[in-house]
């Protein structure tokens, strides 16, 4: 709304809209009953205003929620192997190396048998915890299976992913499990996979699977 002066000492009262021509409402001619509903519009604008940002907010936080893991602080499956899909397409389209490393907890059947779900919730947040703690803000962690997890690792080839993973192995050995008084000891197996055009994301995880069970059979 803006008040401008039109001579004769007279001054209108415009109100703002799309520039189709300056309709105004002359100052004689606004009255308080014109005032009170200019006043109550003005109000309501802001309202519906507010009430429009609080609606995307609440989208925008139920779409994260909906990415995230019901259990850990990391991508579903759904939402990680969106992720991966585009991760394959930056790779192709711009050469961008980028890696992918598939992890499986050793020995949690164990622990989900001695100690239990709560034991075995507490060894997968403290690995989520390890993983995330390590890795950086333009990789990606997610939950893709119940003691399976993976990262893209953005601008790695595949031998500095297995490097990356043993970082990991270091940084898990070093601070194991504590709970209920208790230390449970976990270790895992890995595979990689350099993403490259003509993969899918359902292919990358195959093959890092497979590059896992691999490096299980060796391990043994």
């Amino acid at each position: 709304m803006t008040i401008e002066r039109i001579g004769g000492g007279r001054r209108r009262i415009a109100l703002a809209q799309p520039a189709a021509g300056d309709r105004a409402i002359p100052e004689r001619e606004l009255t308080p009953r014109v005032r009170d509903f200019v006043h109550s519009l003005t109000s309501e604008l802001e309202t519906l205003r507010r009430d429009l940002q609080a609606a995307r907010d609440r989208l925008e936080l139920a779409e994260r929620e909906a990415d995230r893991d019901h259990l850990l602080p990391v991508l579903n499956r759904r939402a990680f192997m969106r992720e991966l899909a585009r991760h394959i397409g930056l790779a192709a389209r711009y050469g961008t190396p980028a890696s992918l490393v598939y992890f499986d907890l050793d020995g949690f059947k164990r622990i989900n048998d001695t100690y239990g779900h709560a034991g075995g919730d507490a060894v997968l947040s403290h690995f989520a915890e390890i993983l995330c703690d390590h890795v950086r803000d333009t990789d990606v962690v997610g939950r893709v299976g119940g003691d399976e997890f993976a990262i893209i690792l953005a601008h790695a080839t595949a031998d500095q992913a297995k490097k990356k993973a043993a970082t990991l192995m270091d940084a898990l050995t070093a601070a194991p499990t504590e709970w209920d008084g208790r230390r449970l000891v976990v270790s895992f197996s890995f595979g990689t996979f350099e993403l490259c055009a003509g993969s899918t994301a359902e292919s990358a995880i195959m093959r890092a699977d497979e590059a896992m069970y691999a490096h299980k059979r060796g391990a043994r």
